[in-house]
Formats: C-alpha cells, structure tokens, sequence
C-alpha cells in the first residue's frame, strides 16, 4: 500500500458529509465514491496524522485490510488536510451503517442476530491474528457491512491505533494481543448494558457454534 503525501487540492461539498465523529467528519470522495475524506474538526488535535503513522507500520507488516479500511494517504482539502479511506458500502452501494444502527433496533437486531454473532467472533479473531490495536472499541466506530440481504462482516473506521505514550505493544505481538482481549472484555461489557433492553442481545453475545 503506497500512502502519498497532500498534493493539489479537493474541493469538499458540505452535502456530501456521511459522517460525523468527535474528531473528524467524513466526506464522500468529490472524485472516487469507492473513498472517504476524513476532516479533522478545528481544535481537537492531528488525528490523521497519528493515524497516518499507524497505518505505515500496518502496511509495512503486511495485513490484511479484509475488516479495516485500506488508507490512501493525505490531501488537500478546501476544508484542510484529510485522510483518504475505502468508503466501506453494501452490496447494495449503500454506505453501511454502524453496528449500534442495528443494536439500536430490536427488529434488526432479531433479524441479523446469527450473522452479527458470528460477525463479531470474526471481527475479534481478526484483530488478534492482525495484531491491530484500536484506542477504543464502539459500537458507532464499527460497520456492518451487508454482502447480501442476509449476510455480512464488521468493519473498524475509527480509533484505530495505539495512544500509549511509549507503544511498546506496536512492536511486542504478546503485549499487542493482551492489550486486544483487554479492549475487547470492555466492548463486549459496553454494547451488553447499552442495549440491555434488546431480547436479541443475549443471540448475538453467544458463544460461536462449533462444528
């Protein structure tokens, strides 16, 4: 994966916003609809840029992108720099919705609950095979992006990267995949009490199926 430097300049349309974070907005791409710009929001930090370091040492190890998206490097923007990212659709072309959009619902929730089971027992082995580390781990930072009507993966869009001070866990595969079990405890904890009230819950928070 080649990550470029900001050349030239994209002209960003306030329309075209398909998300918005604490951090950063994101705006459809004006020339690629398959790519995201992501817009750090005045005040609150380089969030592209620490991200941009991340995803360096992710390329040079070579992962898997099969659950995060591919970044593309910096640009220049009419709303200043951004992070170019796959805009993750479905199989529909529709942007996908975040995992909480589907927790939110009981209906979804009930629909899609074996799917999302074993989406997120793959979104967890993923990380720890990859050696990924996210900051934090939210039901509004992950997607659930539908191959068909009735099947799908989860894909991470945000947070990703380690914000300890001396990352040590970046180059330690032992303290990377504790840090991931630790993080995902905490996740597992968060969606339970969030959406307390989903009869569909318990389904989706079920151990794997074994063959």
């Amino acid at each position: 994966m080649s990550i470029q430097e900001p050349t030239g300049m994209i002209e960003l349309d306030p329309h075209s916003l398909v998300g918005k974070g604490l951090h950063r907005e994101c705006f459809v791409h004006p020339d690629d609809p398959t790519r995201c710009i992501k817009i750090v929001v005045a005040g609150t930090g380089n969030e592209n840029r620490r991200e941009q370091a991340y995803y360096t040492g992710l390329a040079r190890r070579g992962v898997s992108w099969e659950m995060l998206p591919k970044f593309h490097g910096l640009v220049h923007t009419n709303l200043g720099e951004g992070a170019v990212f796959d805009l993750v659709r479905d199989y529909d072309n529709r942007i996908s919705l975040t995992l909480g959009h589907y927790l939110a619902s009981g209906q979804l929730t009930a629909r899609h609950a074996l799917t999302l089971r074993d989406a997120l027992q793959g979104l967890k082995h993923y990380l720890w095979e990859q050696r990924i580390i996210t900051m934090t781990l939210k039901d509004k930072n992950i997607l659930f992006q539908l191959n068909t009507p009735d099947t799908g993966k989860l894909v991470i869009i945000d947070n990703i990267g380690n914000s300890d001070f001396i990352p040590l866990a970046n180059y330690s595969g032992r303290l990377a995949r504790w840090k991931i079990a630790r993080k995902w405890r905490r996740f597992e904890r968060s969606i339970r009490r969030d959406y307390a009230g989903n009869r569909a819950m318990e389904q989706v928070l079920a151990p794997p199926a074994r063959a």
